[in-house]
């Protein structure tokens, strides 16, 4: 899908929230008028299976600014110029991976690439998870952000790392630890903006802002911009407890048990944010961890 933006008279926003074409019917005769601004969000990955899974990894971040098109870019701000020319650039919007299911064989999924020109975002690495019934833990997958590893009483699992293939500016990071008490928990898959985190909760890393686009994205603490790539919370092991919530930038939240025997609140990553799956808390056989979100691509451009 395509939705076509016009900011302030001059620029144009091109957003896709799936697979599409970037057309180009005619170019300016000002070279630096045909430089694009953009940003390319892979897929979020899925929580890990079965108890105490780490949250998914975030896609992948990547945002250059085109000097004229003047917005507050990310921290990423960089990945590398596109100046178009007269042809059809294909669009790839990666979609989310599958949360794990109610025992450990039966794994989530990595998110999946999105592309623009010669850019591509990775997807978002599977949470690990914890199964007594067979053997401890698996471990966080990595990714363009990895995901959180699983909580275990015999010993915590680490989180999968972050860019992954390695770009610059770092397109994301590893997840987080899990933990083995107080409480024990998946560790938080890795956002954009910052490492999953360990315990109490796993909470994911945050994604980033950016005001390419005002209508696309999550709210943050800055209202002025809007938010991509946040990693999915892990899930908590702990009676009495609320779910975790999720990272800036469409991270999911963790399951808890929020009465003893009861598990119950992880989410998905919100589509179109590329963030990472909430990770399930306990055993109940017919939960699933959250999906990962899915992920977008936005070009802005001089138009005139």
């Amino acid at each position: 899908m395509l939705m076509i933006l016009k900011v302030g008279g001059s620029d144009r926003i091109h957003t896709f929230t799936g697979p599409g074409t970037f057309a180009v019917s005619s170019v300016h005769p000002c070279a630096t008028n045909n430089v694009v601004s953009y940003v390319v969000v892979g897929g979020g990955g899925g929580g890990g299976a079965s108890w105490r899974s780490g949250g998914g990894g975030a896609g992948g971040f990547r945002e250059d600014q085109s000097p004229v098109t003047p917005y507050v870019a990310s921290p990423l701000d960089g990945a590398g110029a596109i100046s178009v020319s007269v042809a059809s650039f294909p669009i790839v919007v990666g979609g989310g991976g599958a949360g794990g299911g109610p025992t450990k064989p039966d794994s989530g999924v990595s998110g999946s690439v999105s592309t623009f020109s010669t850019i591509t975002s990775a997807g978002g690495g599977v949470g690990g998870g914890y199964d007594p019934s067979s053997a401890p833990f698996t471990l966080g997958t990595a990714g363009a952000s990895g995901g959180g590893g699983g909580g275990d009483s015999n010993g915590p699992s680490a989180g999968g790392a972050g860019n992954t293939p390695p770009v610059s500016p770092s397109q994301g990071n590893a997840g987080g630890t899990g933990s083995i008490s107080s409480p024990s928990a998946g560790g938080g898959g890795g956002g954009a903006g910052g490492n999953g985190g360990p315990p109490t909760g796993g909470t994911g890393g945050n994604g980033v802002g950016t005001a390419i686009n005002p209508a696309a994205g999550t709210p943050g603490p800055s209202g002025s911009l809007k938010y991509f790539s946040g990693g999915g919370t892990g899930g908590q092991y702990v009676g009495n407890a609320p779910p975790v919530p999720g990272a800036y930038g469409g991270g999911g939240n963790g399951g808890s048990e929020p009465t003893p025997g009861t598990y119950s609140g992880q989410t998905s990553g919100t589509a179109n944010t590329g963030g990472g799956g909430g990770g399930k808390a306990g055993p109940d056989s017919a939960q699933q961890s959250g999906s990962g979100g899915s992920g977008i691509v936005i070009i802005r451009y001089k138009f005139s």
